[in-house]
C-alpha cells in the first residue's frame, strides 16, 4: 500500500469505531480482515497511525484548528510523526488517499496552533468530565500527567526466574536492543518503535515458548513485588484473571508454599494452566468459578490475598488510548461498587496477622484510596493502612497502578 491508502485506512477504521462504537482492536481487526492485501507494514502502518491519533485527539484537534478524524490524521502525521508537509500533501492526493489538501490544511499545517493557551483537559488529551477526577489525584500535573499517559509505551518485559536468568536472557533478546532497568530486578525493556513500525515481535521468540520471560509492564511487576517474601506461604491471587501476576507470584515463590489461582470469570483464567505449565510452575492450583464453592476450605488460612481488582484501566491509556474516550461517569461509578464487593469478598481468606494487597491500574482517587478507606470503615479485621504506591508514566516511567497493603490485625 501507499501512504495514501494508508491514511485513507487508518480513516476508515476510526470512522468505523465511531459509527458501531467499536473498540480501537476490533475496528482494526475488521479492517485487516477485510483488506487481505495490505502486508504487515502496512498493518503496523494503520495501527500506529489509529492509536496515535487516539491518544492525542484532543491536541491534535486543538492545534489544526478542526475537530475531525481528517484533520486529527493529518496532524498526527505532521506533529507527531514529523512528516515534511510536501509528503503529508502528496500522499493525501495520491489515486487511494483521502483527497488533496485544502488551502486551510495547508495553513493550518504549516503553523499549527500553540498548546500554551490550551485546557489542561486538552493539553492532557482526556474529557472534560474526567477534569476533576485528573485535578484530585495530580493537581497542577495533571496535564503532564496526560501528556505521558498519551505517549507510546515501551515493551517490558519480566525474567522468569524459575527458567533462567537476565544475563541469559538478554542475550537471545539482542537483535531487539534489550535494556535492564534498575527499578526492579529482572525487568527487560524493549523502546517503542518508530512511529510506522510494529512492536518488537518478542514472542516469536523460541525463548518466550520456553517460558523464559514474559511480557508485563513494570507497574504491573512492581505491583507484585510488593507481596514481598512468600516463599513457602499460602497466597491467593484472588481476582487473576490472564495470569500475569500470578506468574510473577509463583516466581517469587520459587515454587514453594502453594498459591492458588482464583476470578469470578471463568474465561478469564482459560490461559493460565497453560502459562504456567510454560513457565514451569508446580506449586499452582486454579480455582475456578465454575464449581460451587471454589475456594471452600480457604477461608483464614492465607498468608497473602492478592486482590488486582477491577477497574477502569485509567493507568494503561499509553496502550488502550480508545479507553479514555469510551469511559463514562456510570462506569466509574460501576467500578467502584465492584471494588468494594471484591474488597469484602477477599477479605475472609485472610489469616489473622496476613495481608490483603489492593492493586488497580487506575489513576483515581476515587478507585484507589478512597476504596481503601471505605473498607476498613467497615472492617473490623483491618486496620490503617500499612504502605500505598502510586505509579505513573511521567514519575515512573510505567503504566498507572495503585497498590495499598492491609494487614489482618484480629487474633
Amino acid at each position: 500500500m501507499r501512504d495514501g491508502g494508508r491514511m485513507a485506512a487508518a480513516l476508515a477504521v476510526l470512522a468505523d469505531m465511531d459509527a458501531r462504537h467499536k473498540p480501537a482492536r476490533l475496528a482494526l481487526k475488521a479492517w485487516a480482515d477485510g483488506a487481505r492485501y495490505a502486508g504487515a507494514k502496512d498493518r503496523a502502518f494503520v495501527s500506529g497511525l489509529v492509536l496515535d491519533v487516539l491518544r492525542r485527539r484532543r491536541s491534535l484537534a486543538w492545534r489544526i484548528g478542526e475537530e475531525s478524524d481528517r484533520a486529527r490524521v493529518l496532524g498526527a502525521l505532521g506533529l507527531v510523526w514529523d512528516w515534511p508537509l510536501d509528503r503529508i500533501a502528496t500522499a493525501a492526493g495520491d489515486a487511494h488517499g483521502p483527497g488533496a489538501l485544502t488551502p486551510v490544511e495547508l495553513a493550518a499545517l504549516a503553523a499549527p496552533i500553540s498548546l500554551d493557551t490550551a485546557p489542561d483537559a486538552v493539553r492532557g488529551d482526556y474529557p472534560d468530565w474526567l477534569e476533576p477526577h485528573m485535578a484530585r489525584a495530580f493537581g497542577e500535573r495533571r496535564a503532564e500527567e496526560g501528556e505521558a499517559l498519551a505517549a507510546r509505551a515501551p515493551v517490558d518485559l519480566r525474567v522468569n526466574t524459575l527458567k533462567t536468568d537476565i544475563i541469559r536472557t538478554l542475550r537471545v533478546l539482542e537483535p531487539f536492543a534489550p535494556r535492564p532497568l534498575d527499578r526492579l530486578a529482572g525487568v527487560i525493556r524493549i523502546d517503542p518503535p518508530a512511529a510506522s513500525d510494529r512492536a518488537a515481535p518478542v514472542e516469536a521468540a523460541p525463548e518466550f515458548e520456553r517460558g523464559w520471560f514474559e511480557i508485563q509492564d513494570l507497574g504491573s511487576q512492581i505491583a507484585a513485588s510488593m507481596a514481598g517474601e512468600i516463599k513457602g506461604r499460602q497466597v491467593l491471587d484472588f481476582c487473576a484473571g490472564g495470569g500475569g501476576k500470578t506468574l510473577s507470584l509463583a516466581a517469587t515463590m520459587g515454587n514453594t508454599g502453594q498459591l492458588y489461582a482464583y476470578d469470578s470469570d471463568a474465561r478469564r483464567l482459560s490461559d493460565t494452566v497453560r502459562r504456567s505449565q510454560r513457565a514451569g510452575v508446580r506449586n499452582l492450583q486454579i480455582r475456578s468459578p465454575i464449581h460451587d464453592n471454589a475456594l471452600a476450605g480457604l477461608e483464614g488460612r492465607m498468608d497473602l490475598v492478592f486482590v488486582d481488582a477491577p477497574c477502569t484501566g485509567s493507568g494503561t491509556w499509553r496502550r488502550h488510548p480508545d479507553a479514555k474516550w469510551r469511559l463514562t461517569p456510570e462506569q466509574l461509578v460501576r467500578r467502584m461498587a465492584e471494588q468494594d464487593a471484591v474488597l469484602a469478598a477477599a477479605a475472609p481468606y485472610v489469616k489473622p496477622g496476613g495481608r490483603l494487597i489492593y492493586v488497580t491500574c487506575s489513576l483515581f482517587a476515587e478507585e484507589n484510596e478512597d476504596r481503601v478507606a471505605a473498607f476498613l470503615r467497615c472492617s473490623g479485621s483491618f486496620g490503617a493502612t500499612d504502605a500505598t504506591l502510586r505509579l505513573t508514566p511521567l514519575a515512573d516511567g510505567a503504566d498507572g497502578f495503585f497498590i495499598a497493603t492491609l494487614s489482618r490485625d484480629d487474633k
